[in-house]
């Protein structure tokens, strides 16, 4: 009960450092924008959001396949790819923060990312929701900063690689789901909320499945929570 009456609280602290604008919302409107799968060897996807809802998956033939929904025209999503032969940077930025001036926003990116092009996901987002599916996908590691908002992370699946985690929270909830099949070291510190663990057990600080010392692919997560819950699932 405690930390319910205090989410808004500290979300109105956090918030209120921040200068915003009042923009205008307009008609919804749908832009798809995608990126042909070429010869890098490797991949970063930068997306950066600053309110609304982020969904990503893998299964994608084409190194990247984006769809925008938005309703604030000033929020029109900004699109870079650049190729350097080996590596392949993708940036996706929402260009303006601010409130909503009268009427309801409406804004949510879904991407589809390639499953066999190893990635580097960053993914920082100020007020929302983000659902991230990439159990299927090739992964070398993951980062997440979020500010005010819940947090689904999937990594279910069988990753021929090991890789690191990073999480970030502000004000939410983040749940991460693990595969079973893989050496499994999670350090995870909340501040205000508690850490529910399922499939993991503590051991010298840190929670760990029974082939984290044995499994030659491992996921390593550092997982540092502000206001809420942290929840570590191995399924």
């Amino acid at each position: 009960m405690l930390l319910r009456s205090a989410l808004p609280a500290v979300a109105l602290v956090l918030l209120s450092g921040c200068e915003f604008s009042s923009v205008p919302t307009g008609p919804t409107q749908h832009e798809s924008k995608s990126v042909d799968l070429d010869k890098v060897e490797m991949a970063r996807v930068d997306l950066r959001m600053g309110a609304g809802q982020l969904n990503i998956r893998g299964g994608s033939p084409k190194l990247a396949e984006a769809d925008f929904t938005y309703n604030v025209p000033s929020w029109k999503p900004e699109f870079r790819y650049t190729n350097t032969g080996v590596r392949g940077e993708l940036t996706i930025e929402q260009p303006s923060s601010g409130h909503v001036n009268g009427g309801s926003k409406e804004y949510t990116w879904d991407l589809r990312l390639n499953d066999r092009v190893p990635m580097d996901i960053n993914a920082h987002f100020g007020a929302g929701e983000s659902n991230m599916d990439l159990g299927s996908m090739t992964l070398r590691s993951v980062d997440v900063e979020m500010g005010v908002g819940e947090l689904k992370l999937d990594l279910r699946g069988a990753p021929s690689r090991s890789y690191e985690v990073h999480i970030r929270g502000g004000v939410g909830e983040a749940t991460v789901y693990l595969p079973k099949t893989v050496g499994i070291e999670a350090d995870a510190k909340g501040g205000i909320g508690e850490i529910k663990v399922t499939g993991l057990r503590k051991e010298e600080g840190r929670y760990v499945n029974d082939a984290a010392t044995t499994a030659k692919t491992k996921i390593h997560l550092d997982i540092r929570g502000g206001v809420g819950n942290i929840n570590l699932i191995a399924e």
